[in-house]
């Protein structure tokens, strides 16, 4: 039966059925109405206590046994012409018209909705530019020696979170109910005008702007882990602090009698209670809490990353830098320049970091951190001068042997300084463009940090382009050399190559990119990194994925798929024809460019190809080639023709307009990449 006063009740009689009904519905939607009220709270309450706060403002939704019970008008579960395609399905009854079960749930939404966003409110008499004092706010529970997380989300999931941070509590409801519970505009407007906010329009209308344009992926990030305050992870408190506010409080009893409560309620704080904003960044920020690795730990562990680099430089025990470094990181003064790689958020730890390097390197005094999770920070300050400090943050999730094998700790001019993780055993430099001279050794200090290291030219001639080659210690993996290169970022970019396939063989997979076939083929694309630098790329692939016979004298060319793969996930693919070429290191012609695609990887095993060339007797040809599943290959357009196997040519004019397509083996059909 729907939650309503009959008509033969008056107010002054309780409605039992409806408060029945009420519970019923919070019983069964609880996790859902939670969610909600998690994410309309205000995020500066912290992670811990918005947890807990959401779970109060849900439980004492519920209005007591012998209340009076009125029902607003709910609006009806709708989708608008804004909603993601494919969003959870509400759960049943949400608007009135369906039955007692989606009254109650309406009704029980709109009471957790005030609730959510009285957080942020303050009385008329109180100063705007103050924040309401606890005594103000709605109490949360307290939950002593334990603090609660909700389990951990991605980079994009952090992002969306600041981005809610950034908005009133209205904004936040508004995309809450539109991506959450899928009410469109009007209904938004509808139920949040039955909040009380002050100008429903407008929050739908800055909600609207949130997650943009994947508003389907930020739907599908409200409903992860990161948002879910029924499903956390616990970790202790400030052992230390909470030992010293037992004393306080034991102190405050004996001295201050008269005083008890307001002693109480000072001295007892768990660390994150709702009075105290301070109190869940101070260990964070205190260089103490810092996060070391022991020396050796990199040869005892099968996680062989960042998490194992131990602590290195002249000044890892200088508090006041480290002191100074991390509150840059929690909010950087308007002194400190910023530069994040794409992809990487800038937002302050929300746990101890690990120190990787403090020292002095090139007149800066320069620090590491790793977050523990998907970033390194590095942040460093002249040693003299008027300078300002600067804070530097790239995504390292996943890192291993080779991605996690060197930061960069210092740029001067044309050279950079790296710090190289504790399992390099050995380490080189060498050309790119010069495949047969050997690798000149690398100096390398005791903390890690190597000489000055020339930098690819960012410009004009391309004809050098300088790598690492670093050799991992037989301690973790036998004869393991690789090479790394700097692309702009922190970490440098990991240089790998796949050899084209044999005949009947299987398919090959990346292999390190330091043997005689690998450096030529780099020889002649290694100028195209260029286009990479400052991408956040992790590691660049030269995938030989066919070589062909070509008309008018039978030499071969070759041609490549150089796949980069960013930090973030994306990549971007550039097909590179090698032609007869007087000198190994003549740059291979890009034939085809595309981002954000999954070619070349093996997600995208399959790819075709094609170009124009010029023969020696001046006769133009379009050229084609494809992988090794390619059993056909077609041109349409101005040339027509057809070839079996995976290559192709036949004669067109130099500007022709030519369509290629390929048969797979397995039927398919492949488009050629442009």
């Amino acid at each position: 039966m729907p939650i309503h006063q009959p008509q033969q009740r008056t107010d002054a009689h309780p409605d039992r059925t409806g408060v029945q009904q009420a519970e019923a519905a919070l019983v069964e939607h609880y996790p859902r109405l939670v969610r909600l009220a998690y994410v309309v709270l205000p995020p500066a309450l912290g992670r811990h206590r918005r947890v807990l706060a959401a779970h109060a403002v849900v439980q004492r939704a519920l209005p007591a046994a012998g209340s009076r019970v009125r029902h607003p008008r709910v609006p009806a579960q709708s989708r608008g012409s804004d909603a993601p395609e494919g969003p959870e399905p509400a759960p049943e009854g949400v608007g009135p018209e369906q039955g007692a079960s989606g009254a109650a749930y309406g009704w029980m939404r709109l009471r957790v909705l005030r609730a959510a966003l009285a957080h942020e409110r303050r009385p008329r008499w109180w100063p705007g530019r103050l924040p309401a004092p606890a005594a103000l706010r709605p109490a949360v529970p307290v939950v002593w020696g334990l603090r609660l997380f909700p389990r951990a989300g991605g980079v994009d999931e952090l992002a969306l979170d600041r981005a809610l941070s950034a908005v009133p509590g209205a904004v936040r409801a508004a995309f809450a109910l539109q991506l959450l519970e899928g009410l469109d505009e009007s209904g938004a407007r509808e139920l949040l005008a039955g909040a009380a906010v002050a100008d429903p329009a407008d929050a739908v209308r800055r909600a609207a702007r949130l997650g943009r344009p994947d508003r389907a992926g930020a739907q599908a990030m409200l409903r992860s882990g990161e948002f879910d305050p029924c499903t956390v992870q616990t970790r202790p408190s400030d052992l230390l602090r909470r030992r010293h506010r037992v004393r306080a409080v034991a102190a405050a009893l004996c001295l201050v009698a008269g005083g008890l409560a307001f002693a109480v309620d000072a001295g007892t704080r768990p660390a994150g209670d709702d009075r105290n904003p301070a109190g869940a960044a101070a260990p964070v920020l205190d260089p103490a809490g810092l996060l070391r690795t022991s020396a050796d730990r990199w040869a005892d562990t099968s996680r062989v990353d960042f998490t194992a680099w131990p602590a290195r430089g002249g000044r890892t025990g200088d508090g006041e830098l480290l002191g100074r470094a991390l509150r840059a990181w929690s909010g950087p003064p308007g002194t400190v320049r910023v530069s994040t790689t794409p992809g990487t958020v800038a937002v302050p730890p929300a746990q101890p970091p690990r120190l990787l390097f403090a020292g002095e390197v090139d007149g800066a005094a320069v620090v590491l951190f790793h977050d523990g999770g998907v970033r390194v920070v590095r942040y460093a300050e002249p040693l003299s001068g008027s300078g300002g400090a600067a804070l530097d943050f790239a995504r390292t999730d996943d890192a291993d042997v080779t991605t996690g094998a060197a930061v960069v700790v210092s740029r001067t001019g044309d050279s950079a300084r790296f710090l190289l993780a504790p399992w390099i055993a050995e380490s080189t430099t060498r050309d790119l463009l010069a495949p047969a001279t050997p690798g000149q050794p690398l100096e390398v200090g005791r903390d890690g940090v190597t000489a000055p290291v020339p930098r690819p030219a960012a410009g004009g001639a391309c004809d050098s382009w300088p790598v690492l080659q670093l050799r991992s210690s037989g301690r973790i993996v036998e004869k393991h050399a690789f090479l790394v290169t700097d692309l702009g970022d922190l970490a440098p970019a990991h240089l790998t190559y796949t050899p084209k396939p044999g005949r009947g063989a299987p398919a090959r997979q990346p292999r390190e990119a330091t043997g005689a076939e690998a450096l030529l083929a780099w020889a002649r694309t290694a100028c195209s990194l260029r286009t990479l630098s400052g991408s956040g790329v992790r590691a660049v692939n030269n995938w030989a994925f066919a070589e062909q016979k070509l008309p008018e004298g039978g030499a071969s060319a070759g041609w490549l798929c150089t796949r980069a793969d960013t930090w973030r996930g994306p990549g971007r693919v550039l097909v590179q024809f090698l032609g007869p070429a007087a000198s190994p290191t003549d740059p291979a012609a890009v034939v085809a460019d595309r981002d954000d695609t999954a070619l070349c990887s093996r997600f995208g095993q399959h790819v075709l190809a094609g170009t124009h060339w010029k023969a020696a007797s001046g006769r133009w040809y379009v050229l084609a080639a494809g992988s090794r599943a390619v059993t056909r290959i077609e041109a349409t357009g101005a040339v027509r023709g057809a070839a079996g196997g995976a290559t192709f040519a036949v004669r067109a004019p130099r500007d022709a307009e030519v369509e290629l397509t390929a048969s797979l083996r397995g039927g398919e059909t492949l488009a050629a990449v442009r």
